[in-house]
C-alpha cells in the first residue's frame, strides 16, 4: 500500500505574478503566491480592516443584542467549550471579553472520557447543577446537539450557539446560532475556526454595549488575537485571505511580546523564541501542548492556563502540559506501532483503513489517524473502546473525499449502524457498537468505493519547482518564514537534485547530511529518517532557519528524496 508518490509542481499563473511584482513583491515570494491562487497585491495586506465586517455574519448582531440584554439584568452565563485548542482558545476568548464586558460568567468542557463531544444532554445537566445559568453558550460545538439544547430548553436555559461545523439536514432550536456554514449565511470566509466565530460575536458585542454606553471597560479585542492565531492554527482551518489576517495579526502581537501570560508560558517552556513565532510554532509546538490535557484528562487545565493573568500559575500549567505531551507521544508511538501491524492485514486493493484495539487511548486515536493516513494515502478511521459496549473512532481523510459526507452517506444506507457522528471534510468523529465493528468496516469500505476513484489513492505531493541557487539563501528561508502558512495556503516546497557529500545519525533517527547543488554546500536535515541516503538524491525541501547556540544558518529540511534517476523534474 506504501506507494511512491507523484511529485506536480504548482502552477504560477504569469499574470498574477506580474501584477505582484509590479505592487513590490519579491520575485520569489511572487512566485509562490501566484502560485497559491493570489492575484493582486492588496490580497497581502493584513490590517485588521482587511477583515470581513461582523455583520455580514448571520445572527451575529441578534446574538450581540441578547448578550447585551443579559449582561444588563446581570444575569448567569456559562460558556460550553470543548476539549481540542480551537474551543480551549474559544473558550479563553469569550471569558476574557465576557468578563471585561462585566458579564457574570464561568464555562465547563467536557471531559472526552466521560461525556463525549458537545453540547450533550448530560453536559447541560452538570452546567445547571454547578450554577444554575440563564444562558448557555456554545463555543466550538452546538451546532448538531439537537438532544442537548432540547434538555437545556426543558431545564430553562437559554442556548447561544457558535460553532463551525457543518450543519445536519436540521439546527437545533437554540434561540440563536452563528455558523459561517449554517444556510442563509452570506459571511465570506466558510473556514472560520471556531475561535473566529467567538471573536467576530465578541466584536459585535463590544459595538452593541459602546452604543448602549454600558461599557464598563474599554476592551482592546486586538489583544486576543493571539489566541484567535494559536486556534486558528491549531485546528488546521483553511488559511484563506480572512483567516490569514487573523493569524498575521496575532503573530504580530507574539512577535512584539504582548501575548497572554499563558500563551508566552507555552513558549517558554517549549524552548521556542516568541520573538520569531511562526505558524509552525502554533501547529506544531504549542498546539499540540494544549491538546494534551484534552487528550489525556481534561481540557481545564489548558483553558486554565490560557485565561489566568499570574504568569507564575501560567508558567505552573504550562509545565504540566509540557509533561503530559511527552506522555502523551510515548502512548501514541506504542499506539502507532500497534496499527501499523494491524494495518498489514490491509491490501493495496483496499480504499480505506479502519483499524481498533481494545486497549487504545481514546484521546489519541486522532493522531494515529492522521499518521497513518499521511503514510498510506487512504481515508483512516482508528477505533477505541467507549463505555457501555459502544467504540468510538477518530478519522481522517484525503483530498477528494469529504468524510463527514461519507459517514453521514454510510448512516443513510445502513440505519442505527453508526450511533452519532460530524466533523469536517478532512476529519470527523463516530461512534458505533463494538459488536458492530466488522459491518462498519465493510460498509464504509462500500461507501468510500462509490465516492472515490482509484487515482485519488495515489499520494501526490506539492512542490514550487525548483530554485535559483541565488535564492538559495538564509535571507529566502527568514522572508518565508514571516509569511503565514497552513492548510489551504501550504508553505513552499521546492525540488532540486543533489550529491550527498556526508551524512551522519543525529537524535538516535534522524540523518544530518551535507548537500552540493551547483558549486555550494548546505546543511540538510531529513527527520525520522528509516535507510541510508544515498549519493544523489531528487529531493522535496524547504528552506528553515537553523536556530543553535545563538546562531542562524540555513537548513535544507527534506520532506521527501528519492534516488536520482533520469530526468529530474516534477511532473
Amino acid at each position: 500500500m506504501n506507494a511512491v508518490p507523484v511529485i506536480v509542481r504548482r502552477v504560477a499563473v504569469p499574470a498574477a505574478m506580474e501584477r505582484l511584482l509590479a505592487g513590490g513583491c519579491p520575485p520569489l515570494l511572487a512566485r509562490v503566491y501566484a502560485a497559491r491562487g493570489i492575484a493582486d497585491p492588496q490580497e497581502l495586506e493584513d490590517g485588521l480592516e482587511r477583515l470581513h465586517r461582523p455583520d455580514t455574519l448571520h445572527n451575529v448582531e441578534t446574538m450581540a443584542q441578547l448578550l447585551a440584554d443579559a449582561i444588563e439584568r446581570n444575569e448567569r452565563l456559562t460558556i460550553v467549550a470543548d476539549y481540542d485548542a480551537d474551543g480551549a482558545t474559544a473558550c479563553a476568548v469569550a471569558m476574557r471579553a465576557l468578563r471585561a464586558f462585566g458579564a457574570h460568567v464561568d464555562y465547563v468542557v467536557p471531559n472526552r472520557f466521560e461525556f463525549g463531544y458537545g453540547l450533550s444532554p448530560e453536559i447541560v445537566r452538570l452546567a445547571h447543577a454547578r450554577s444554575r445559568p440563564d444562558v448557555l453558550i456554545t463555543v466550538d460545538n452546538g451546532i448538531a446537539n439537537h438532544d442537548g439544547v432540547a434538555e437545556a430548553n426543558r431545564l430553562g436555559m437559554r442556548v447561544l450557539i457558535t460553532d463551525h461545523h457543518l450543519p445536519g439536514p436540521t439546527l437545533p432550536a437554540a434561540c440563536c446560532i452563528v455558523n459561517p456554514n449554517q444556510p442563509g449565511c452570506g459571511f465570506p470566509s466558510k473556514h472560520l475556526a471556531g475561535v473566529g466565530v467567538i471573536y467576530y460575536v465578541m466584536l459585535a458585542l463590544r459595538a452593541v454595549l459602546r452604543a448602549r454606553e454600558r461599557l464598563s471597560t474599554e476592551l482592546n479585542m486586538a489583544s486576543l488575537l493571539d489566541l484567535v492565531a494559536l486556534g486558528t492554527v491549531a485546528d488546521v482551518v483553511r488559511l484563506d485571505g480572512n483567516n490569514r489576517v487573523l493569524v498575521q495579526q496575532g503573530l504580530k502581537r507574539i512577535r512584539a511580546g504582548r501575548m497572554q501570560a499563558g500563551v508566552a508560558a507555552l513558549f517558554d517552556v517549549a524552548r521556542r523564541d516568541p520573538a520569531r513565532a511562526a505558524t509552525y510554532d502554533l501547529g506544531f509546538v504549542l498546539g499540540p501542548r494544549l491538546n494534551a490535557a484534552g487528550r489525556l484528562t481534561d481540557m481545564t487545565l489548558g483553558i486554565e492556563g490560557l485565561i489566568t493573568q499570574d504568569p507564575a500559575r501560567a508558567r505552573a500549567i504550562a509545565a504540566e502540559l509540557d509533561r503530559l505531551n511527552r506522555e502523551r507521544r510515548e502512548i501514541e508511538a506504542e499506539m502507532q506501532e500497534d496499527a501499523l501491524a494491524a494495518m498489514t492485514a490491509v491490501t493495496g486493493e483496499s480504499f480505506t483503513a479502519t483499524v481498533f484495539d481494545t486497549g487504545w487511548h481514546q484521546g489519541v486515536i486522532g493522531i494515529v489517524a492522521s499518521r497513518l493516513k499521511d503514510r498510506f494515502h487512504r481515508p483512516v478511521i482508528a477505533f477505541a473502546r467507549g463505555n457501555d459496549g459502544e467504540i468510538r473512532g477518530s478519522g481522517r481523510s484525503i483530498r477528494g473525499l469529504h468524510l463527514r459526507d461519507a459517514l453521514d452517506l454510510t448512516a443513510r444506507r445502513h440505519p442505527g449502524l453508526i450511533l452519532k457522528f460530524g466533523g469536517h471534510a478532512a476529519a470527523a468523529g463516530l461512534s458505533v457498537r463494538e459488536a458492530d465493528y466488522d459491518r462498519f468496516c465493510t460498509a464504509f469500505e462500500e461507501t468510500v468505493r462509490d465516492l472515490v476513484s482509484p487515482a485519488d489513492l495515489e499520494r501526490q505531493l506539492e512542490c514550487d519547482g525548483p530554485l535559483a541557487i541565488e535564492e538559495t539563501t538564509l535571507q529566502s528561508a527568514r522572508a518565508l518564514a514571516d509569511c503565514v502558512w497552513g492548510q489551504g495556503f501550504p508553505e513552499p516546497c521546492f525540488f532540486d537534485r543533489f550529491r550527498v557529500i556526508d551524512q551522519r545519525v543525529v537524535g538516535g533517527s534522524h540523518a544530518r547530511l551535507r548537500l552540493a547543488r551547483a558549486n555550494r554546500v548546505f546543511d540538510g536535515m531529513v527527520f525520522n529518517a528509516r535507510e541510508t541516503i544515498p549519493d544523489t538524491v531528487d529531493a522535496l525541501y524547504r528552506l528553515d532557519v537553523n536556530e543553535f547556540s545563538g546562531t542562524h544558518a540555513l537548513q535544507l529540511t527534506i520532506e521527501h528524496w528519492s534516488p536520482a534517476q533520469g530526468g529530474s523534474g516534477p511532473v
